[in-house]
């Protein structure tokens, strides 16, 4: 696809990518159908619901079924996040969202690239700082201690997702790093979705004293290269306003929000 209009790229967007189910399933993970809605357990540190669209639930009836999940991750005594986009109706869904006892995070931007001219490009990094693509529990450990360290949030279960992503299929992720000498200095990996012409990027957190320095961007275009050699031709990206003004740079174009909306029992 060349074409880079907004509206073809979050039609593209949500015919290849929505609902936002892993394949292949890891094991330990559950995947449940209910209704319009997916529901996935056991993937990472709180529930998700996913869906393409809500098949035109409104009213008594698309609140009984917030509710239901409501009341099912209450019984399991886990968090759950219902991911909302800011094109999903009906228009009032956040509303009810909110009714329901779920609560917004912080709001991200969907954006989508073309790979081929990302993959033109060649990384370049501050001296002392390579890249190296991981797979071993020990750097996973490495990576969400350095996530955790910058957000101020424990990150430790992104290590236990990414070493049963790579368990169910090494090819279908690939983890990056970058380090200078012992120091994780930043890290993002890269999704190849199956039977899509997709890429999804994810992390690419950097530590503060390394940031303005050309390692983020170095590692969007290494995972755009990886992606070009399995001949995906779109990458996206649910950018946080740090990582957007750079993306859109690189000449990702925004397409949507999405906004995390968390019940926690």
């Amino acid at each position: 696809m060349t074409d880079l209009d907004a509206t073809t790229l979050r039609d593209a967007y949500d015919r290849q990518l929505r609902p936002d189910v892993p394949n292949p399933v890891p094991d330990g993970v559950t995947v449940e159908r209910d209704g319009p809605l997916t529901r996935i357990v056991g993937l990472d540190h709180r529930g998700f619901l996913t869906y393409r669209d809500l098949g035109g639930l409104t009213g008594d009836e698309l609140d009984a079924l917030i509710v239901r999940q409501r009341e099912l991750f209450r019984a399991r005594g886990e968090a759950v996040e219902w991911k909302l986009f800011g094109h999903d109706q009906p228009a009032d869904l956040a509303d009810r969202l909110r009714a329901a006892g779920f609560v917004p995070e912080d709001p991200e931007t969907v954006v989508v690239g073309a790979i081929a001219p990302l993959a033109a490009a060649v990384p370049v990094l501050p001296d002392g700082v390579r890249l190296r693509e991981v797979a071993d529990r020990a750097d996973l450990d490495r990576i969400a201690a350095m996530l955790t360290e910058v957000s101020g949030a424990d990150r430790s279960h992104l290590a236990d997702g990414l070493a049963r992503e790579i368990a169910a299929d090494p090819q279908s992720v690939t983890v990056v790093l970058a380090e200078a000498g012992e120091t994780v200095v930043a890290a993002g990996w890269v999704r190849y979705v199956p039977d899509t012409g997709f890429a999804t990027f994810w992390g690419g957190s950097t530590r503060p004293q390394w940031r303005r320095r050309g390692v983020y961007r170095a590692l969007v275009t290494h995972r755009a290269r990886l992606a070009a050699q399995r001949d995906r031709t779109l990458a996206q990206v649910d950018a946080l306003p740090t990582s957007r003004p750079i993306l859109e740079r690189l000449g990702f174009v925004p397409v949507t929000t999405t906004t995390p909306y968390v019940y926690t029992p």
